[in-house]
């Protein structure tokens, strides 16, 4: 069997990090697959094209990120593919890399696997992704009867499942797929499952720093965060996108 890395990535600041940890990412993947967004500087583009074995794109329209790494993963032929948000990734592997390992070995023996965050990494995330994304939890938990953590920015998928998802799912639904992607699965009879990880604690503060932030960073970050008016209702609009994009899973007819 063999497992390809399906990711996005919007660099602030992170490529002297993914450079210094790209070769233990190759021992985990087969395959490594990246989408940029069509508003990242040529210079960071070219950097992260310049990775050995590395498949880089840019996306046209960035909403659609996600599906196209999936979809490009998914014409490499792997057995299985990973999707992840490249910034939580390389906190991912930076810290803590033996759970990573572990965590793509489990990825390889189911059709869905959602990988959510444990206390401890839900604790290092400021009070309004915590409260928001609650509602998105418990809404969808309800519907697949079991309880999952859906926004964690990473996933596992067998080659039935990313077949099934590159042929029903909302290609410009980037919030929504975070739902949108297990429920599919879930209604196509295939097995989905959970599994909470620490190495999906907060990554937002490791912007434009040399290292992975600490906890201490973490919670003056999360506090500042919490302090802004506009995060609360930029959080407020993507949960709203991904409750809709969840439900709309849930009625749209299938391509079996």
């Amino acid at each position: 069997m063999n497992i390809a890395l399906a990711s996005t990535f919007n660099p602030r600041g992170e490529i002297g990090r993914l450079q210094r940890y790209y070769s233990q990412m190759q021992s985990l993947y087969q395959y490594i697959i990246m989408v940029m967004p069509p508003t990242a500087k040529p210079e960071d583009v070219d950097m992260v094209k310049a990775l050995p074995d590395a498949q880089v794109s840019t996306s046209g329209e960035w909403s659609s990120g996600r599906f196209r790494s999936l979809q490009y993963a998914y014409e490499t032929g792997a057995d299985f593919i990973q999707y992840a948000d490249l910034d939580r990734l390389i906190r991912w592997i930076e810290t803590r890399p033996d759970e990573l390992k572990t965590t793509v070995d489990r990825i390889q023996t189911c059709d869905c696997l959602v990988l959510g965050r444990t206390p401890a990494a839900w604790a290092t995330h400021p009070q309004v992704m915590i409260q928001m994304e609650q509602v998105i939890n418990s809404v969808f938990s309800q519907h697949l009867g079991m309880e999952l953590d859906f926004g964690a920015g990473s996933k596992g998928f067998s080659r039935r499942a990313a077949e099934l998802i590159v042929a029903n799912a909302r290609p410009l639904d980037a919030i929504g797929s975070d739902t949108e992607w297990p429920i599919l699965c879930h209604r196509a009879g295939l097995t989905v499952e959970g599994l909470l990880v620490d190495g999906l604690d907060w990554e937002i503060p490791d912007q434009y720093q040399d290292r992975a932030a600490d906890r201490q960073r973490q919670r003056q970050v999360a506090e500042a965060y919490d302090a802004d008016v506009k995060h609360w209702q930029h959080r407020m609009k993507t949960t709203q996108l991904a409750v809709a994009g969840g439900l709309a899973a849930l009625e749209r007819e299938l391509i079996l």
